[in-house]
This record gives C-alpha cells, structure tokens and sequence, in this order.
C-alpha cells in the first residue's frame, strides 16, 4: 500500500475500534487509537505474512507486548483477512473467539498470548535469537506500551538483544505518555528515553507515529542495521482521531457509551449504524 492507502485504511480502523469496543461495552480505547497508524504500516506495508497460512515457517513474527490493545490488533487481522470482520462484533463476547486479551489458542494470527505487561519483549528476543541461529531471514516486531517500560523485565531483555546483537528485532514504543494512573512522567518518569535505549546498545529512531511516511521511513531505516536492534519511540497521542478521546487517560481502559460512540464515529466520517452494517456484511 502506498501512503494514502494506507491513510485510509487507518481510518477504516479506527472505525472498527470504536465500533468493537461499543458492542462490547468494555476495553481498552486510548491505548488501541495512538496505536493506529504504525499497526496499520505494519500490518499492510511492512510484515511478510500470509493470512492463508498464519503459521507459515517463513512469517515475519508481530508481538503486542501490550496485549490489551487487542480492538487495534483484531481490527488490522480481520482487514487483512485473517478471519471475518463481523467477528469483530464478537469481541469479549463468550460466542466470539477475539478475547479481551490475545489468545494464540482461539485467534488465526496471534501469536503469543499476551497481557500481563512486560513479557513482550522477553518473549521477542527468543524469537530473533532462534532465527539467527537457523539463519532464518525472518524479523521479529514488538509492539510496547510506554507505561510498560516501568517493568524491570524489560531491561533485562534489551540488555539481552544489545548484547547478541539481535538486528533483526525491532521494537516500537507507543510513547502517548499516558498510562491508566496519569502521565508517564508523574507515576514513574521515563525520560531520558532515548539515551536509556542507546544504553543498552539499542538503534533509536524518534518518530512523529501519526505520520505515516515517517513510520515508512523507520521501518526501512530499521532493516538496515546491521549490529544491534532498533527501537522505534512513537511520539504518539491516546485517543488519536477522536476529539473529545485525545490525550485523556480516562480512556485508557474505557469504552464509549451509544452517545459516545455515535460522535466518535461522526468525526471519523460514518455512523454507528452505518459502521455496524458494514461489519456484520463482512
């Protein structure tokens, strides 16, 4: 795809979550909008993939560490085909098999079940050390919540993937500088960011992650490092699209009310109706 197809697909995305998350009457919506934009490049420009074949020896492998941004996940599998989008309508529903967090064992396309914060990263560095060992050409991407970066765990495997050079492991930091308590730098700062990364020899690109040629050129960027990995930071903002969404932490773990969901999706250019119709046809 090219960047305003990929434009819009994001917009078509951000559609499904609101109207997901509607009809579920729970989840995680902040975290899931400022994910949007790199999801949707990852997704559809940068993974090799198969939605055919979800287990294909030679996949690139695509991890959320922060698992509950599942409405985000869902959204850019079935798009791509990997099930029917009118099971997006099923979501944290008993009769759906998308749980509120991911499961590998009920979901084509998830790849590790995920959700308990922290483990991401971990499970990604023994993925891309495998692969370097098999001389595999596959890359391994893990998505991180910034909130997420307070677990120890984390540390540990970046420590890990500096030390074994892992550059075919590519991490991406939804830095929306929210978490469910507040602002990031009021529960546990994060900052220095960059020099923490670097640290420990980490490739740090800093990115505008709305803009979608900026997420092309990192990826691009990524894939030419030839002695560590690289992280991504993602200056992004929760609620990304969704006026009354942006920059609020209340809806870290929120979803909209009929109302709600019926002005979100009017600035987001349909309606609730319109964009549930369009689901369940699919």
């Amino acid at each position: 795809m090219n960047v305003e197809d990929l434009q819009k697909m994001a917009l078509i995305i951000r559609r499904n979550i609101i109207t997901m998350l509607f009809h579920a009457g729970s989840g995680h919506t902040g975290g899931s909008l400022s994910c949007t934009d790199f999801a949707t490049v990852l997704m559809f420009r940068e993974l090799i993939h198969n939605p055919k074949n979800p287990k294909w020896i030679d996949r690139d492998i695509l991890l959320y560490s922060n698992g509950h941004v599942t409405p985000v996940n869902y959204s850019c599998l079935a798009e791509a085909g990997y099930f029917p989008k009118k099971d997006l309508l099923q979501f944290r529903k008993l009769s759906g098999h998308l749980q509120g967090h991911p499961s590998c064992h009920d979901t084509p396309g998830i790849e590790v079940s995920s959700g308990s914060l922290g483990q991401g990263l971990s499970i990604g560095c023994g993925v891309a050390i495998a692969s370097k060992r098999e001389q595999h050409r596959r890359r391994t991407y893990v998505v991180l919540g910034d909130g997420e970066l307070q677990e120890g765990m984390i540390w540990e495997a970046a420590m890990f993937a500096g030390h074994y050079q892992l550059n075919n492991l590519c991490a991406i930091v939804d830095r929306n500088r929210k978490q469910i308590d507040g602002d990031t730098e009021e529960v546990m700062a994060l900052e220095p960011l960059v020099e923490k990364w670097q640290s420990f020899r980490w490739h740090v690109i800093t990115i505008d992650g709305h803009n979608i040629s900026e997420i092309n050129n990192a990826f691009q960027t990524a894939k030419n490092v030839n002695d560590k990995p690289t992280v991504i930071i993602a200056k992004t903002v929760m609620g990304k699209g969704v006026s009354f969404m942006e920059n609020d932490y209340k809806w870290h773990g929120v979803a909209p009310k009929r109302d709600q969901a019926e002005k979100a999706l009017a600035e987001l250019g349909t309606s609730l109706d319109e964009w549930t119709n369009y689901l369940a046809s699919h």
